[in-house]
């Protein structure tokens, strides 16, 4: 969506602001022994109490209400009776609709003792993200934040898993543009004061390929590398992008 109004900005803040508490809970909480089903009954209990539901539930039917992948699972990974290792690498992808408006962020979080080549994935991650933020500003073209994104995660020894993107979120989860972790020299149109989108770089040690598993959801990487996964709402202005889903 393009934020038209001050009343609009705030419905996206206040999604924003839900999803920023439920992903310093689940970051809290993740540790080992923990079960990915707790984490999303959690989860669960943070939205009840700020009135909001599961975005994805709504507009997809999904059967929990955050997405917990482990490891190699690059997104979409399912909450069950998984318990969570010392040492696993965790993303806790959130989004909520509340009052009519969608906000979606990601963190990857290493369990425990975080093993060196995680902790240098989940920060290549981030600085992607950080990155492909840099290059979103108004009259920019779409094409500038894969770029951004690509090169920096390129630069660190990874992979982006160029199949997963972000997108136009606000109403809907998932709204126009698609928005590219790689370069793709189609996306010229220019980003506009207002547009708000995700940014969300979803990156591999190995070669970046993915595949879905039979549960229909989970999307795993292909060669079982492990993945990272950073992602912030924000909205494009002028000078740097407003994050609507920052802590």
């Amino acid at each position: 969506m393009s934020v038209k109004t001050p009343e609009e900005l705030e419905g996206l803040r206040r999604a924003g602001r839900v999803v920023a508490e439920t992903l310093r809970e689940l970051r809290r909480r993740a540790r080992p022994g923990m079960t990915t089903a707790e984490l999303d009954a959690a989860a669960a209990r943070i939205f009840a109490r700020h009135g909001a539901t599961s975005a994805p539930q709504r507009d997809y039917d999904a059967p929990c209400e955050v997405f917990i992948s482990v490891n190699d699972e690059a997104v979409h990974g399912l909450p069950g009776p998984r318990r969570l290792r010392d040492g696993d690498l965790v993303s806790i992808d959130v989004t909520v609709e509340l009052g009519g408006f969608c906000a979606d962020a990601c963190e990857t979080v290493a369990v425990g003792r975080a093993r060196r080549e995680h902790t240098q994935l989940a920060s290549a991650a981030r600085a992607g993200l950080a990155r492909g933020m840099a290059a979103a500003t108004a009259g920019a073209p779409l094409h500038a934040i894969g770029a951004a994104v690509q090169d920096e995660v390129e630069r660190r020894g990874f992979s982006v898993c160029a199949e997963l993107s972000g997108h136009g979120i606000g109403r809907r989860i998932h709204e126009p543009p698609t928005v590219s972790n790689v370069f793709d020299p189609s996306a010229t149109e220019p980003l506009t004061d207002g547009l708000v989108i995700t940014i969300e770089p979803i990156i591999a040690a190995g070669s970046g390929d993915v595949e879905v598993l039979d549960d229909g959801w989970t999307i795993v990487t292909a060669d079982g590398s492990p993945a990272a996964h950073a992602e912030h709402t924000m909205m494009i202005t002028t000078g740097a992008p407003l994050v609507l889903t920052a802590a």
